[in-house]
């Protein structure tokens, strides 16, 4: 008795493309949603430590379970415009009092020694409390940055903190995993 094969069930060459495609943007845009996207410095307020044109790895799943922390580099949408995002360190959390006197920042009273910096913060600004649900961000370099001190920035929300930078990977030459500066530990 001949044996005779089933009829081919293959697909299409442009159903197959679709269903690559579409489950490819579709993974991409579950994981820029959750878990991590890209982000590509622009301005000079994160200097010495972020240059224009760097690209960064964005974060998005530890603000799921515990909030910002002291120190951590975030980027947030702008208040103001949440069309805009901006780059920044956390400097103060929920409850703490932040203040800048001579050119230094103190938290809680105690000085900040900020030695990633390339100069002193100029200007005094008195103290205030970070209200609950909130960060207090200051660019890198104090003195051309528009963030917290700013009416317009103010203390950010946490709804508006997209996620850290974990990972500077562009240019090649200065791929470097985000540490949190060591000063930061002596606030706990």
């Amino acid at each position: 008795m001949p044996v005779t094969s089933a009829p081919s069930q293959e697909k299409p060459l442009w159903r197959e493309l679709v269903e690559t495609v579409g489950g490819a943007v579709i993974l991409a845009l579950f994981i820029m949603t959750f878990i991590a996207r890209a982000f590509t410095v622009d301005g000079p307020s994160m200097l010495p430590t972020l240059h224009t044109g760097e690209k960064l790895l964005i974060d998005k799943v530890t603000y799921r379970f515990r909030p910002p922390q002291r120190g951590e580099v975030v980027v947030f949408r702008y208040p103001a415009n949440p069309r805009e995002h901006f780059i920044k360190r956390v400097i103060g959390i929920p409850d703490d009092i932040v203040s800048i006197q001579g050119g230094s920042v103190y938290i809680n009273g105690q000085m900040l020694e900020e030695d990633y910096l390339s100069e002193k913060t100029r200007g005094d600004m008195a103290p205030v409390k970070v209200p609950q649900g909130t960060v207090f961000v200051l660019g890198d370099n104090r003195n051309n940055s528009h963030d917290s001190r700013s009416r317009l920035v103010g203390f950010v929300p946490y709804r508006l903190v997209e996620g850290r930078a974990v990972w500077r990977y562009w240019p090649i030459t200065a791929i470097h995993v985000m540490e949190l500066p060591p000063v930061f530990a002596q606030f706990k």
